[in-house]
């Protein structure tokens, strides 16, 4: 954990979010700036960076958290019609939080290339 990741935060119950998933590997929660009409973001409790930061080691957590977006997707209904992840990764990624995390997006019909 680092004292100034605001997911670092969320994941200790240090800062507030609408939690919809947790074990001791996992937290999801709704993002707070939606960009589909179901956003949730599923962290891994232990703060790696970024995709291209993690280590070998991680691989079983960040399976898990993929296992831990689709309990979520059905949790939101979206399971039977569809739903992407998404994983930013770095500055040309559009990474804005430096705490790997996977975006669930459903609810609607999602365009390709997403931009």
């Amino acid at each position: 954990m680092t004292n100034d990741c605001i997911f670092c935060k969320i994941a200790t119950g240090a800062a507030p979010a609408e939690r919809l998933y947790e074990d001791d590997r996992a937290v999801a929660f709704r993002d707070i700036h939606p960009q589909a009409p179901v956003h949730v973001l599923v962290i891994p409790r232990k703060h790696i960076p970024s995709v291209s930061k993690m280590e070998e080691s991680d691989s079983d957590l960040v399976g898990h958290l993929v296992w831990v977006a689709r309990q979520v997707a059905a949790q939101e209904g979206i399971d039977e019609t569809g739903f992407r992840l998404v994983v930013n990764d770095g500055r040309d990624g559009n990474q804005t939080v430096g705490h790997l995390h996977v975006h669930v997006l459903g609810g609607r019909s999602l365009q390709w290339p997403p931009g």
